[in-house]
């Protein structure tokens, strides 16, 4: 059974106002679990009374790429102080994308320091892993075969897998085994690109997503949504509740 998560950027604005009122509205909703996207000024200490008196899990914390190349020791003792396993690379910034070789010895190395220190590196992708090549791969394939299982696992997004023009399913069965996390999430293509919806609401069967993950094994499957039409607290409960619905209809979720 799937585990359900929400990745946290989806409510930046609400946490910056009030990240304990939010943190415990997440809860009420029925997500068993968090991913950060930052720790907004809270120590480990803060964070784990505030998770524990919410009955949440810690999923994974999404930590910039920089960051962990200057300070990659101080991060993890964060995450460990926190009972995180899973340390992220969210994104990469135009500026830091082109030197493949260079990226991918880079993250060799934090995921060594990571193994040493008992937690695991992932990288979560966008669109440009998967429309950028490296000889006759993709990036996104190409990260993976240069650096081994055991040091790197993935995080998908299914949605940027989709609007790039794959299948995310496909993906979510070729990485089976080194696929804890999967991004939950719909989309709807604009005349400006894309518009980020609520579960179902969207061009992607995510249904058919979630059933995939729970096959392929995933652990956490993580609902987040990077912008939306509506306020962001209505969304990830629009979501939820179709996730509640999804499960009374035989999906492999433990909401």
């Amino acid at each position: 059974m799937l585990k359900v998560g929400l990745q946290l950027f989806t409510v930046r604005e609400d946490l910056e106002r009030d990240f304990e009122g939010t943190i415990a509205k997440i809860a009420e909703l029925g997500y068993q679990g968090v991913e950060f996207a930052g720790f907004y000024g809270r120590s480990a200490e803060q964070i784990n009374e505030l998770l524990k008196k919410h009955n949440l899990e810690v999923v994974g914390s999404h930590t910039q790429y920089a960051d962990l190349v200057n300070d990659a020791q101080s991060l993890i003792d964060y995450n460990k102080a926190i009972g995180n396993k899973y340390i992220i690379v969210p994104y990469l910034s135009e500026e830091q994308r082109g030197n493949w070789p260079e990226i991918f010895a880079n993250l060799r190395k934090i995921a060594e320091v990571c193994n040493q220190n008992g937690v695991t590196l992932l990288y979560h992708n966008h669109d440009f892993e998967l429309t950028e090549k490296i000889g006759e791969h993709t990036v996104l394939d190409a990260l993976y075969s240069e650096l081994p299982a055991d040091l790197i696992q993935v995080e998908l997004d299914t949605a940027w897998v989709q609007y790039s023009g794959y299948d995310a399913v496909e993906y979510i069965e070729k990485y089976a085994g080194r696929l804890p996390l999967v991004h939950w999430k719909d989309f709807k293509r604009t005349d400006e690109g894309i518009q980020m919806m609520e579960l179902n609401e969207g061009e992607v069967d995510v249904a058919r997503i979630g059933d995939a993950a729970a096959k392929a094994g995933v652990e956490w499957i993580v609902v987040e949504q990077d912008n939306s039409l509506q306020a962001p607290m209505q969304s990830i409960e629009q979501s939820i509740n179709w996730v509640k619905s999804y499960g009374a209809k035989g999906g492999l979720v433990n909401v």
